[in-house]
């Protein structure tokens, strides 16, 4: 199934979807040396977002969590790509100074869709994503 979306980073990744409720603060939710979400109180506590296919509905907090995502990509332990409901500057600063595709607004809603383990291809580039079966 293809859906179309919005491009914020562009780029190609394929991969696990890991997908959250709750927005995320990448300063104080992810340990940037591991990828591991560090929050207790957060949906995904304990997991790593390394490679995955990250959705959550949008980032939150301070602006260095631009840098954070840097960082995790620095330390190969950043989201092969990301999707959001509604990006927000933060996350669209830290995704496209690392690399990382980013999406938002999906003509559907990737909630309804998506769950945890889905293959997925996010293509910021022509702006769709695609859903494996």
């Amino acid at each position: 199934m293809r859906i179309n979306c919005r491009t914020i980073s562009r780029g190609v990744a394929e991969g696990e979807v890991l997908l959250t409720h709750d927005p995320i603060s990448f300063l104080g939710n992810v340990d940037p040396e591991t990828g591991i979400v560090a929050e207790p109180q957060h949906e995904l506590y304990g997991q790593s977002i390394g490679g995955k296919i990250l959705v959550f509905p949008h980032g939150k907090g301070s602006t260095v969590g631009s840098y954070v995502i840097y960082q995790l990509f620095k330390n190969n332990v950043a989201p092969a790509a990301m999707i959001n409901l509604e990006s927000e500057p933060i996350v669209a600063v830290g995704a496209i100074i690392s690399g990382i595709p980013l999406v938002d607004r999906l003509e559907k809603d990737p909630f309804g869709l998506l769950k945890n383990g889905d293959r997925v291809v996010v293509n910021s580039t022509d702006a769709f994503v695609m859903i494996k079966k």
